[in-house]
């Protein structure tokens, strides 16, 4: 028989199956650190000299892409130590910061991307294939099949494992209903800050929209040559997270729908809302390196960086947003539980 733990919800007990969690949950998380090695062991091998997989030795000499590598070294390496904290009984006493933050980010960075990827499939079997990848001139095709691969594989068994570690900690506050949510003093300022998410991701949803349907204007001309089913597919998933994060989050202010479960909205806002902020900063990062590129094609422009700037300011509002409303609803639960 499965072992069953029971947790008090709203004055009801809930049922949780431990028994299938114990043997589901590490299975998932060995999975998705398991992902990690191929990426993991390129970039180590880009970091030492290497330049397996690249089409021209002189890449490996660019600074930037060095420092790049590094950064997206440290950023795969964290998500393989989520994974063991899902897994790990030590992962139940973190902070929650230090589980939601990078969790949040990695979700919006891994997202996208397996939705992409899925849309570019569909695509591609509907409207026919394309040049391969290394027709830039930058990488063989396998390193796109074994990076692309690893993050489908691990996206998918992160969100897994994640998302069964979030049950068994917040399986409460996770189950509540729009109503339970406490009107407290900071709700006002809740709401100016959706507004004010919701202002930013105007022109962010249009620009990318403008270059999912196949528009130029501020892009690099590298970007540009080497357009396809995938850049499509990518843009068009980014033109949907700012609109569905923000329209989502203001259901939770507002208290649009009293009756609507907590979790579906929140499951919105920590998709759609990870992507605005993952990618925003990325581009940010990633682009601050490129602006001055040896090669004036790959340089970024400008319009590029105001849009990254607009998309890490409207995460870091719902960012914002999302916290106070959870500590604000956890802290009025406690103390309904305290006085009990």
């Amino acid at each position: 028989m499965s072992r069953r733990a029971t947790l008090p919800v709203g004055g009801r007990v809930v049922g949780m199956d431990l028994s299938a969690d114990r043997t589901l949950r590490p299975g998932l998380a060995a999975l998705a650190v398991a992902a990690t090695l191929p990426y993991l062991t390129l970039k180590l091998l880009w970091l030492c000299g290497s330049t397996v997989g690249m089409v021209d030795p002189a890449t490996a000499e660019d600074p930037a892409l060095w420092l790049l590598n590094l950064v997206t070294f440290g950023m795969d390496g964290v998500a393989a130590l989520l994974a063991l904290a899902f897994a790990r009984p030590w992962g139940q006493r973190l902070p929650a910061g230090l589980v939601v933050l990078p969790m949040w980010v990695a979700t919006g960075l891994l997202g996208p991307l397996l939705l992409a990827l899925a849309l570019t499939a569909a695509a591609t079997l509907l409207l026919g294939g394309e040049a391969a990848p290394a027709a830039d001139g930058f990488l063989r095709p396998w390193v796109y099949l074994l990076v692309y691969g690893g993050f489908a594989v691990q996206g998918a068994a992160l969100a897994g494992a994640f998302g069964l570690y979030a049950r068994g900690r917040w399986g409460g506050l996770l189950r509540a209903r729009v109503r339970d949510l406490p009107d407290t003093a900071t709700l006002p300022l809740q709401r100016v800050l959706v507004g004010a998410a919701a202002v930013l991701a105007l022109p962010v949803t249009a620009a990318h929209l403008y270059w999912c349907l196949g528009g130029t204007t501020g892009l690099s001309a590298d970007t540009v040559d080497g357009r396809g089913h995938g850049f499509t597919s990518l843009q068009g998933v980014w033109a949907l997270a700012a609109p569905v994060a923000v329209a989502a989050l203001a259901v939770v202010v507002f208290r649009a729908g009293p009756g609507l479960g907590l979790r579906g909205p929140l499951a919105a806002v920590w998709t759609a809302g990870g992507s605005v902020f993952g990618w925003g900063c990325w581009v940010l990062l990633a682009g601050g390196l490129r602006t001055t590129a040896p090669d004036p094609a790959k340089a970024v422009p400008p319009a590029t960086h105001l849009l990254g700037a607009a998309e890490a300011d409207a995460g870091l509002l719902i960012l914002v947003v999302g916290a106070i409303a959870l500590i604000e609803h956890a802290s009025a639960r406690a103390d309904v539980e305290s006085a009990r």
